[in-house]
């Protein structure tokens, strides 16, 4: 699986405009989250080698403005996505979001969305749903804040695939939490068999450096123009 991240408040290509918010294109046809603002987020995706109208696929995860502020600017261009939205998001949104598509999915539930795609369906608070990407013998999880907690995420996922979380990239709403719940959480994560992690967005600066001191060589950095396969 190839992750491309096209938004987000660090910086891993500084050609590109880093501002708050998360985004990234995973394997070129699938767009997760919009980030805040749609003219930065064309952009980078332009810089980065990206036609929008390649997208076959939208996944929004809540409806919080750092990730859906690109929204209109995508589906003004490309009107042929199928969107994946959570029942969280506004219904006069979803109403008119639903004229820009090919097709509207409208999540609440757990389930498979196609291939090896699924949903969490939406956890709260906030009404948030996660990727998750079933790579035969393990999973990866892809969270925009998880403001449900990394960890009761990657349980669900767990789960739902039967099998182990291997990857977990995204926001980890670390970024208000102290060491001890930091280090908690990482620990919890080991021991669920989390084995890479890229902390990114809304994890925090003290987050990402107790990480990358834990999991050594398995973190792997996130930031705007960062390509990564796993």
């Amino acid at each position: 699986m190839k992750f491309s991240i096209v938004f987000d408040n660090y910086v891993a290509n500084e050609k590109l405009k880093s501002l708050w918010g998360f985004s990234l294109v995973i394997n070129d046809y699938f767009l997760f989250d919009t980030g805040s603002n749609g003219r930065v987020l064309e952009r980078n995706l332009i810089k980065m080698g990206f036609d929008i109208n390649d997208f076959k696929y939208l996944f929004i995860s809540h409806p919080h403005w750092d990730h859906i502020g690109g929204i209109d600017s995508i589906v003004d261009i490309n009107r042929k996505m199928s969107l994946i939205l959570p029942s969280s998001l506004s219904k006069l949104y979803i109403r008119d979001l639903k004229k820009f598509s090919r097709e509207t999915l409208v999540i609440e539930n757990s389930q498979k969305l196609f291939g090896k795609f699924y949903t969490t369906g939406v956890m709260e608070p906030v009404g948030e749903q996660s990727l998750v990407i079933d790579k035969e013998e393990f999973g990866i999880v892809i969270t925009g804040c998880a403001h449900p907690g990394i960890v009761n995420i990657v349980k669900k996922a767990i789960n739902m695939l039967n099998k182990p979380v291997l990857y977990a990239i995204g926001g980890f709403h670390l970024m208000r939490s102290n060491e001890e719940e930091i280090f908690s959480t990482i620990n919890e994560l080991k021991n669920l068999g989390v084995e890479y992690v890229t902390p990114t967005h809304c994890s925090g600066d003290k987050t990402i450096e107790i990480f990358k001191e834990i999991y050594k060589d398995n973190y792997i950095p996130g930031g705007v123009g960062r390509i990564i396969e796993f």
